[in-house]
């Protein structure tokens, strides 16, 4: 009985090897979570009945003979999951077997709409009924096929079953279990990359590497002593922080003050002291993800260790259905995990397998959601908060805020129900305070009245006090008129560019190349031109910036890019608004929220305690209704996974992974071994309604990976460099 068949020279994998190897793997999987909540029992019950029967009807003599044909394709032609649903649902259909049913059902196809499967009626539940009377009829024979080749029977305890009510969390963790099993031991029969042995997090060690970088942080420099001495203070008040009775606590200490090394000493004192065994930064923007990284693997790393393997980096989104494609997934095993907001929340929203079966990692974790204020737009909050205290009080998580410009949401009833009042903060209030006084004498903030086209905008920046930073809300406008700038210059060296439009590989270049001339304090005259991947986390000091009207808080963060350790006394930060037309594009998600910020100028409220306030105005303009009542909340209430995932959106298109280096393409087409990192190094996301309009080419064999075939610069504009020639030359657009 096999489970694979054979494929080129690797020979087909028993049945019984592959159940065994699932099994055992499910449950460690199970167990390593379950230590961490109160659904320990209910957890390993569920998930052993599930790994025990959920490729039972690979045993039907129809899968048999397909299994042992050498490279077989497609679907095998008996759904094999609906025995494995009938074999559970056979019994006296306990809490544990019903979710092994749902678990089961579930392991290709994704957790369903439970309102769905119900209105199939009672014994059509989670069942195919276009062959269930067929399975019915030899049910019994694969049962007892199962038993002989197996020799054994899941040793279940439910003593806790009847008195608790599994949530839908526990039912993405639970299918977690099974399908990362099933995944991993798939890969590893094929000889596709598999997880290697499980490193520690080792808090304490970690944490007296981090005191000991921290000390050797200090400038040296007479005019900074003061920014040092707070930076230390903050760093020594988070570090020796009581935990928080509620596990979450927040930390809204300015931009620029310490708090990427600042939270992380905090986090490891609590993994210490609550045996955590991992910890996860999740970031909203990709480009900050390398900075936080670089910082962490200098700080953090034990001799011996691989940086890499011990301070995992995520950027965007590189999970795929496809089995030729799971080997470039991301399974948030490492000690250290640095994130996206889009991959960390909608992980929690998703009903998909690929993206699930990293989910049980999560369990027992300190979370440190960065840049909070940037993290999700306004309507996703209200769930995204039940998951978050929901991870705290029955995962065993703990969950700092942070933000230079933090919006308390959890206090308004558009979020949370009842509001969530007096969560502690990591720094005190004299200290805090401290902080704030000298934001005060650091950056001044101006409105410029009148809206500007293109020329005047390029004019009006490149005569400020230099050097200087510009943000626009989209990717179009930036590359636009940072190649506009180079034609008003006549000089490359006048302007930088930095967006999503560059792979993460070309970004870290001209971050590192930007470091390096804004130490240069003669290097002066010359422009960052950028979006919001700056505004957040990247350690920048610029002399003046102007940012187009976005919001209260991406204002704020766009001041920590300017003057950061006072260095050019006071600096100015001006709001903007563009002329459309052209090359300059709105994004219409931002119109409501710069409205609310040019109420906030005219009202001299540009500070960061008016941050909730704003908020507060931005969901009320949108008439939001209270948590209870978004449609999110509501889905998720009545178990319908799959709208839950279509709309829980970061970013509401959806993207294609597009690859820009050939060399990596062929070589991927060639079915060598490709480490996930260089996937996602040498990768742009790609609206998927342009894949037409961009012509992206997709790879041979692999139905979720594009190449990118328009004009790319790579020390410069990225992908926008071929889209901008499509805007200019009416010659060349794509039909």
């Amino acid at each position: 009985m096999l489970a694979h068949s054979a494929k080129k020279d690797i020979p087909a994998q028993p049945y019984e090897e592959h159940i065994l190897n699932v099994y055992n793997s499910a449950i460690t999987n199970a167990e390593k979570a379950g230590v961490h909540t109160k659904y320990r029992e209910l957890l390993l019950a569920s998930v052993k009945y599930a790994a025990f029967f959920h490729d039972l009807g690979k045993l039907a003599p129809e899968n048999q003979r397909i299994l042992e044909r050498r490279n077989c394709k497609g679907s095998l032609p008996i759904n094999h999951v609906d025995c494995g649903v009938a074999a559970l649902q056979s019994g006296n259909l306990s809490i544990a077997e019903n979710l092994a049913a749902l678990f089961v059902y579930s392991h290709h196809i994704g957790l369903p709409s439970l309102p769905e499967e119900n209105a199939k009626g009672k014994g059509n539940i989670f069942r195919d009924i276009t062959i269930k009377e067929l399975m019915n009829q030899s049910l019994n024979k694969y049962m007892e096929d199962n038993k002989s080749l197996l020799n054994f029977f899941p040793d279940i305890k439910e003593s806790q079953s009847k008195e608790i009510t599994p949530t839908q969390l526990f039912m993405r963790i639970g299918l977690s279990c099974l399908v990362d099993a099933d995944h991993t031991d798939t890969a590893r029969n094929y000889n596709g990359v598999v997880p290697s042995g499980e490193i520690l997090l080792q808090a304490d060690e970690r944490l007296s590497l981090l005191d000991n970088f921290v000390k050797g942080l200090t400038s040296g420099d007479p005019s900074k002593i003061e920014r040092d001495n707070l930076r230390q203070e903050i760093y020594e008040a988070c570090r020796n922080a009581p935990i928080s009775d509620k596990g979450i606590i927040t930390c809204d200490s300015p931009v620029g003050t310490g708090k990427t090394t600042a939270v992380m000493a905090h986090l490891l004192n609590i993994a210490k002291i609550k045996k955590l065994r991992r910890i996860f930064v999740v970031l909203p923007f990709t480009n900050i993800i390398e900075q936080s990284v670089d910082i962490y693997r200098k700080a953090l790393i034990l001799p011996d260790e691989n940086p890499e393997k011990v301070i995992a980096a995520h950027h965007h989104k590189a999970e795929f259905e496809d089995e030729s494609t799971r080997v470039f997934s991301f399974l948030w095993n490492a000690p250290v995990t640095v994130t996206t907001a889009v991959q960390f929340f909608e992980t929690l929203a998703t009903n998909r397998t690929s993206s699930l079966r990293k989910l049980h990692q999560l369990a027992g974790s300190a979370i440190f959601i960065d840049e909070t204020h940037a993290t999700l737009p306004a309507s996703l909050w209200a769930q995204a908060w039940k998951w978050l205290k929901e991870l705290v009080d029955d995962w065993g998580c703990y969950i700092v805020l942070a933000s230079g410009s933090l919006n308390r949401f959890w206090e308004l009833e558009e979020f949370s129900n009842p509001p969530s009042k007096n969560i502690p903060e990591l720094v005190t209030d004299v200290i805090r305070n401290k902080a704030i006084k000298g934001e005060s004498v650091r950056v001044k903030y101006l409105k410029k009245e009148k809206s500007l086209n293109m020329d005047e905008l390029c004019n009006w920046i490149k005569n400020m006090d230099g050097p200087r930073l510009l943000i626009l809300n989209t990717v179009h406008s930036a590359a636009a008129v940072a190649k506009r700038l180079c034609e008003l210059h006549g000089d490359r060296k006048y302007v930088e560019h930095i967006s999503t439009a560059l792979a993460p590989i070309h970004r870290k270049k001209i971050i590192d190349r930007i470091k390096q001339r804004l130490l240069n304090r003669n290097d002066k005259d010359w422009t960052l031109v950028a979006t919001s991947c700056v505004e957040a986390g990247v350690d920048f000091s610029f002399n003046t910036a102007a940012r187009e009207f976005c919001s209260l808080t991406s204002t704020l963060q766009t001041a920590g890019r300017i003057n950061r350790s006072g260095e050019y006394g006071i600096s100015n930060l001006w709001g903007f608004q563009i002329s459309l037309g052209g090359f300059l594009r709105e994004h219409p998600t931002f119109l409501t929220s710069s409205k609310v910020l040019k109420q906030m100028y005219d009202e001299g409220k540009i500070f960061s305690e008016f941050c909730t306030e704003a908020m507060k105005r931005e969901v009320r303009e949108k008439n939001q209704t209270s948590a209870d009542n978004n449609s999110i909340v509501i889905a998720e209430r009545n178990k319908e996974f799959p709208s839950v995932k279509e709309q829980f959106k970061i970013i509401p298109s959806n993207t294609v992974t597009t690859i820009i280096d050939k060399d990596l393409k062929e070589r991927i087409e060639r079915h060598e071994k490709i480490d996930f990192m260089e996937l996602q190094q040498k990768s742009v996301a790609i609206y998927s309604n342009r894949i037409d309009l961009y012509a992206l080419e997709p790879l041979h064999g692999f139905n979720d990976l594009y190449l990118w075939l328009l004009d790319y610069d790579e020390d410069f504009l990225g992908y926008m460099a071929g889209v901008l020639k499509l805007d200019n030359t009416p010659e060349n657009f794509i039909i």
